[in-house]
């Protein structure tokens, strides 16, 4: 038995944006975005689309939305912006997380709550929750359909998943005009995190016949789609080829979560610097030979993906897809001195980790 739930109303492709004041239906929002928002003219964009409707505008948003600054910009979002019903995220993961953690307003109304929650899984009731509409302007965070947001307490040398039933997005736009400008280095990092979503809802233990469909989509398209938008960014067609794969796996692991190649990831990032994008996805072809073998339905599907004879074949070829973007597949090249079999036992007693298929 199985089941796929997914309640985020999507609206997508070019000109998609214009939904907005609809979705809003009359409600006042506050748009959390990132720093360039302004210069990239997205922020006036927004006011001119949402006139009287916009209620203020947080665009402080760092990568890797860090406990130590969230604390204010949440503080201040819930003295200065408690009657706007509705959040706006615009921008990639990060904004999309950063906006997640906006979303409830503790009793105390102060940030300590949350984090105690996250920290040591104290009991968190909301005392009033705010909407959130998702726009991303990356192809890969797969945030804007997912309840997740990853929050990172660097001081403490610790990663936290918030996860909530206000945590769903209300509705996601996913207009592929709002990823034109996007630069060469996050449009490789998105859509590598995007390949690594789509895989690792494949060999993972959660996985169900609509999952592993969507997800095989996703792959194949952003192998097929990925080397000629990063020669051509500005090519439309390819942008919103690949906004649609990495939809699709942003939908497959809403249902399976992520595996093996996430766990490994998050020290990788928070110890070496290295972009979620890249720390997640240049261990895959490891992974992949790890989880060949475990179930002939996967093992199909990873075939399939990469038109490949066998596993030698498909491992051999995932390896020059990314060699071929300029990403090394070896660990060594981030920093990563610790032995490789230790750090993915270790990884493989994480969360994410157990999800993999090789720890069932």
């Amino acid at each position: 038995m199985w089941n796929f739930h997914n309640p985020v109303a999507i609206h997508a492709g070019i000109g998609s944006l214009e939904r907005l004041p609809a979705l809003l239906a009359g409600r006042r929002a506050l748009l959390v975005t990132f720093p360039d928002a302004a210069a990239l003219g997205l922020e006036q964009d927004l006011a001119d689309l949402l006139g009287p409707q916009l209620a203020g505008i947080e665009n402080a948003v760092q990568p890797n939305p860090d406990v130590r600054w969230l604390s204010a910009m949440y503080e201040r979002v819930w003295s200065e912006h408690a009657d706007a019903e509705c959040v706006i995220a615009l921008g990639g993961g990060s904004v999309i997380d950063c906006a997640k953690a906006m979303l409830a307003a503790t009793g105390s109304g102060r940030f300590d709550e949350l984090l105690a929650h996250l920290r040591d899984g104290a009991p968190l009731e909301a005392k009033r929750t705010k909407a959130l509409i998702a726009i991303p302007t990356t192809a890969g965070t797969g945030s804007e359909v997912t309840p997740w947001a990853t929050i990172w307490d660097a001081a403490a040398g610790s990663k936290y998943s918030l996860h909530r039933d206000w945590t769903w997005p209300e509705a996601a736009i996913v207009d592929p005009q709002l990823m034109l400008s996007l630069p060469p280095g996050a449009t490789l990092a998105s859509g590598l995190d995007a390949l690594s979503h789509a895989l690792e809802s494949i060999w993972n233990v959660n996985r169900n016949p609509v999952s592993s469909s969507l997800a095989a989509a996703a792959a194949r398209a952003i192998v097929a789609t990925l080397p000629p938008l990063m020669r051509q960014p500005r090519d439309p067609a390819l942008r919103e080829r690949m906004a649609v794969a990495a939809l699709q796996a942003g939908l497959a692991f809403s249902n399976t979560k992520t595996a093996l190649a996430h766990s490994l990831s998050y020290d990788i990032t928070l110890h070496h610097g290295i972009a979620h994008g890249i720390a997640c996805s240049f261990s895959l072809p490891h992974v992949m030979r790890l989880a060949f073998g475990r179930d002939a339905k996967v093992d199909a599907l990873l075939l399939q993906i990469f038109d490949a004879a066998g596993e030698d074949d498909a491992v051999a070829r995932l390896s020059g897809f990314l060699e071929g973007l300029g990403v090394s597949t070896d660990s060594a090249r981030y920093g990563i001195a610790d032995d490789w079999d230790t750090l993915v036992q270790r990884a493989l007693q994480g969360p994410r980790g157990r999800n993999f298929i090789a720890a069932a």
